[in-house]
């Protein structure tokens, strides 16, 4: 997750659009195909773009001492790996999820149907899904109108969110289980391992579920989110891949929204929500 290819920032103030900034990014890593396939971003494209190293000073002069608002952890977590994959001082900046925004704002949104394209629409904003820069224009987009909605400031949803959906309803007694903690951020997301993890699967499966993560034994049409062993990210350049990973690109080609990511993705995740809690 920290090969970034595309940044984009869109600044509001007073609950307008004041400022945006985008850039392609080259991530010096290895392009696969199924991710271009997704986001329209070729390797060819990207050869001669800045690197993250030297668009930070400017993506740091929109976040540092700013509230950043993104869309689930995932943007979070690859601006971090970022930061850790080229040893940079990260940015001082307060994040809040507007997916966990509008889980508590819109009923309908509670437990299915807060991914940003849904909620988009709900709110009647359009935009170009898997675009950096429409996705942070929409970001800010779902935080106005929750604001709008349920007339909490600011300030308030930072608090808020902190908080459980329902919160006449204490979640700590919850058992955690393979189904997902309903309270979870990422609640309705089926997740599937594959290849070798450093931890045992019985305990991956308990941190998905923390999050709110369905566990699956296999790839299928409901799967979101496929998680690799980061020993086996190393043969995406080769031919040897799992069955698993093999089946989820299958469908990522047929359309179905599959995010892949390493191992040490899926940690940093789990970590960057625990935060939030």
């Amino acid at each position: 997750m920290a090969s970034i290819c595309q940044i984009g920032v869109a600044k509001y103030a007073q609950g307008q659009l004041v400022d945006e900034w985008s850039s392609l990014v080259n991530p010096e890593d290895y392009f696969d195909s199924i991710n271009v396939d997704i986001h329209g971003i070729t390797e060819e494209r990207v050869v001669d773009c800045p690197t993250f190293p030297q668009l930070v000073d400017v993506l740091r002069g929109f976040l540092d001492n700013t509230i950043c608002v993104s869309h689930t952890h995932f943007d979070r977590v690859s601006i971090g790996r970022a930061f850790e994959k080229y040893e940079l001082r990260g940015f001082d900046t307060v994040w809040l999820d507007s997916a966990r925004v509008a889980r508590r704002t819109w009923e309908d949104c509670a437990w299915s149907g807060y991914g940003l394209a849904n909620v988009c629409e709900k709110i009647g904003y359009i935009f170009t899904h898997h675009d950096a820069l429409e996705d942070a224009r929409a970001s800010g987009q779902v935080l106005l109108a929750a604001i709008e909605t349920t007339g909490l400031d600011l300030e308030s949803w930072l608090e808020r969110v902190r908080r459980p959906i329902d919160p006449t309803k204490s979640s700590s007694g919850s058992a955690l289980s393979k189904d997902g903690n309903p309270e979870g951020d990422l609640y309705g997301e089926v997740m599937v391992f594959t290849g070798a993890l450093e931890i045992s699967r019985r305990e991956a499966a308990d941190l998905a579920a923390s999050i709110g993560c369905s566990v699956a034994s296999g790839v299928t049409k409901k799967t979101s989110l496929l998680v690799v062993g980061d020993q086996d990210v190393s043969k995406l350049a080769g031919k040897a891949k799992s069955s698993k990973h093999l089946k989820a690109e299958q469908l990522i080609l047929r359309g179905q929204d599959i995010r892949i990511m390493k191992e040490s993705d899926f940690k940093e995740l789990v970590r960057r929500a625990a935060e939030c809690t």
